[in-house]
């Protein structure tokens, strides 16, 4: 029951102040120490492997550890404590950053400026090359954004919350700031990030189906959960990634369009191309 009414006012927290700048921002001091290991990483694949599951254990242990030192030192139960986990808990998801990004392109969108809906968009929500993407392509990419992010960085850090207390939150968050910044297949990160990108396929098996689900029953409301039941079940093991078809092959039929990535997957075949 405490949990349940952390977690609402923890959700309160951030729909009405947002994310503090990144300067102040502990997920920006995870990215700042992640950067910082990297910088000390080692030549040769096996060396950079190893390190890399070291960080891979050592940044959510640390993560932990400093989530629980408020609460050894604070006050107890009551209040001040709720409120104190509240304001600590609203800082390890970020449903309204993530929800003004994506209103952010598509306000760029609607004004017809495709050039600032891509610098948005490759700005703030994803990391591929978005120089060739018309309209519909960015929308599609924004779209799937919010999906994916819903559960990374809400879902998630709810789910580990509820589970584990501020500890497993923090170390959650860590262990999905590490692989944002080191889970990529590229020479630079294959060894060092291999870790990084396996912890955090795991620890969003249960996260991703979960958003799905909730897209699901959200869809449903509006007429549309058949559809993206439907879509969800064709369509979720269509990406590289083991979590992330899931939640967009859901938004996918919730919203009835097309979602993907040229070249590599397709969601929602022969639905309509998405607008903002």
């Amino acid at each position: 029951m405490n949990r349940a009414l952390t977690l609402a006012v923890a959700i309160a927290i951030d729909r009405a102040a947002g994310d503090p700048p990144t300067r102040l921002h502990p997920v920006g001091a995870l990215g700042a120490i992640a950067r910082g290991l990297e910088a000390l990483a080692p030549q040769g694949a096996d060396a950079r492997r190893a390190y890399g599951l070291g960080a891979a254990l050592a940044l959510p242990l640390a993560a932990a550890l400093g989530a629980s030192i408020p609460r050894l030192l604070g006050t107890r139960r009551g209040p001040a404590r709720t409120a104190a986990d509240a304001g600590l808990l609203s800082l390890g998801f970020a449903l309204r950053t993530l929800l003004e990004r994506v209103r952010e392109v598509e306000d760029a969108l609607r004004d017809g400026d495709l050039e600032e809906a891509r610098t948005r968009l490759a700005r703030h929500l994803v990391s591929r090359d978005v120089s060739g993407l018309g309209a519909g392509d960015v929308a599609a990419a924004t779209i799937e954004s919010l999906a994916e992010n819903l559960s990374d960085s809400v879902v998630a850090p709810w789910l580990s919350y509820a589970l584990g207390g501020l500890p497993a939150a923090w170390a959650y968050r860590a262990a999905n700031t590490l692989d944002a910044l080191w889970g990529y297949r590229d020479e630079r990160y294959r060894d060092l990030g291999e870790a990084a990108a396996r912890a955090d396929d795991l620890l969003n098996l249960i996260p991703a189906r979960l958003t799905a689900l909730a897209i699901c029953a959200s869809a449903a409301r509006q007429g549309a959960g058949a559809r993206a039941l439907r879509q969800w079940r064709l369509d979720a093991d269509r990406t590289e990634s083991p979590n992330a078809g899931h939640p967009m092959a859901a938004m996918a039929g919730a919203l009835g369009v097309r979602l993907g990535k040229r070249g590599s997957y397709t969601l929602g075949e022969g639905l309509r191309e998405p607008s903002c």
